[in-house]
């Protein structure tokens, strides 16, 4: 079974790409820039174009995945609300922001619908907060 999950270590890295992947792509990029600088030639900026075309396509690939889960959780969230919300929350879930659905996603049924209150009174604004404000936290092991 994975570490139990809590605020301080839900924070997802996989060491081989944010690490060694964009690690990689900065020595590229340096070595490009550098190589360019000391001997100007087309094949010099054909690498350093390489180079940047790498470092974005790693960081939209990361972007791009991150964006589809926070969809789906945003859509999980929704049904699940529908389930637990009291009716005067319920027809004021659509007032929530995605960043607001994907910090609750940690939230137990039981809190939820404190949690969700103080959400949309003001009192909870930024995720950090939301996630701090969480007694009872409940995991989420299938983040990417």
């Amino acid at each position: 079974m994975p570490t139990p999950q809590s605020f301080q270590n839900h924070a997802k890295y996989v060491p081989g790409y944010h690490w060694v992947t964009f690690g990689l792509i900065l020595v590229l990029l340096a070595w490009s820039v550098s190589l360019l600088v000391r001997h100007p030639s087309l094949a010099g900026v054909m690498q350093l174009i390489t180079a940047l075309v790498l470092g974005m396509t790693a960081f939209y690939a990361r972007v791009f995945g991150v964006g589809a889960q926070d969809r789906v959780i945003r859509l999980e969230e929704q049904l699940r609300m529908a389930r637990v919300l009291p009716d005067d929350l319920k027809a004021r879930v659509g007032e929530l922001r995605l960043a607001q659905f994907v910090a609750l996603r940690f939230a137990p049924d039981a809190e939820l619908p404190g949690l969700v209150r103080r959400v949309l009174g003001g009192e909870l604004p930024t995720q950090r907060a939301i996630k701090e404000a969480i007694k009872d936290w409940r995991p989420d092991y299938e983040r990417v």
